[in-house]
């Protein structure tokens, strides 16, 4: 019996060390670093250009980047309770040190098409545009690279990332990493295809299916259609203040989601946030004022064709 006793004390001990040296492991080494590359890319600074690459700006950088001095220069975008620890979005404004000022274009095409820096460092999942056709992608760095007040220079700095346990655990076990792919041209549909068009829309450039399908967790970043509550909603999202606010249905519907809408309605709510009921939407949801009635009649178009999903989100506060 005393045999066995030592046995199983000698697993327990051997166990603990174990634990011990995988937690040290996580917590005191450095987090992996990949392979940077630079694609090869030719920026237009053309009227219409500028205006694309704009909208993508004010509507999908900004979310993340606006900084207090109403410049992109970062923010604090979770906190220390968060799961993945207190992490701070980047200065992404013109400064040659503290902003992206210096990096080449076709670095910062491959950061936008990988989350992978310049300096080996992955900015996570939350940075990676695979669906951008290459022509919006070079409207987008074209953008960054203007004079636009949002993008000047900033000598904002913020803090490195302070990672949980829970999320260097899963960076260093290769739960969560870069999803590399071929990187290949991509092409937008034409617009004259209007539901092929909404689909590149709510998919590659103004990212809707991110924060409107059951959690950004679930998400298919390479197959958006994959994605756990395609577009059903339910995901919860964090405002400014922290509050928590859970994402719309915009599936059609007519319970839960847009089906009881008009397309005029969803215009409305997309541009300025009007609701028809006369509630505004929560200021989390960006307000898409630049987007022509090409774009809206597209996205509408593609939103009647996603399959239906009865999912019944409660308001949070």
């Amino acid at each position: 019996m005393k045999k066995v006793f030592r046995f199983f004390g000698f697993l327990l001990g051997g166990l603990s060390l174990l634990l011990l040296g995988t937690a040290a492991w996580v917590n005191l080494t450095e987090l992996p670093k990949y392979e940077s590359k630079s694609l090869a890319i030719t920026l237009p600074f053309d009227s219409a250009s500028l205006l694309q690459g704009r909208k993508i700006v004010e509507t999908v950088c900004i979310g993340c980047h606006l900084g207090e001095d109403g410049k992109l220069s970062g923010r604090l975008f979770s906190r220390a309770d968060d799961p993945f620890g207190e992490i701070w979005s980047r200065n992404i404004t013109r400064h040659p040190v503290k902003g992206i000022g210096s990096y080449q274009d076709g670095e910062l095409a491959y950061l936008l098409r990988t989350g992978i820096k310049r300096n080996g460092e992955w900015a996570g999942p939350y940075m990676t545009l695979p669906h951008l056709s290459d022509r919006d992608l070079a409207s987008l760095i074209a953008c960054l690279r203007s004079d636009t007040p949002l993008t000047q220079p900033s000598e904002s700095d913020p803090p490195p990332p302070k990672y949980s346990f829970l999320a260097r655990a899963l960076v260093k076990l290769g739960a969560f990493k870069p999803e590399f792919y071929d990187i290949r041209p991509v092409a937008a549909p034409p617009v004259s295809d209007k539901v092929a068009y909404g689909r590149y829309l709510a998919t590659g450039v103004y990212d809707c299916y991110s924060c409107h399908s059951a959690s950004f967790e679930t998400n298919n970043l390479l197959v958006p259609e994959r994605s756990e509550g395609f577009l059903g909603g339910g995901n919860m999202i964090h405002d400014e203040n922290f509050q928590p606010v859970l994402s719309a249905n915009l599936t059609a519907s007519k319970d839960h989601g847009l089906g009881a809408w008009t397309e005029a309605q969803f215009a409305d709510a997309v541009r300025t946030g009007a609701r028809p009921d006369g509630k505004t939407l929560s200021p989390v949801m960006p307000r898409f004022a630049l987007l022509n009635d090409e774009e809206i009649g597209a996205l509408w178009a593609y939103l009647q064709t996603v399959p239906v999903l009865e999912n019944q989100v409660a308001r949070v506060r």
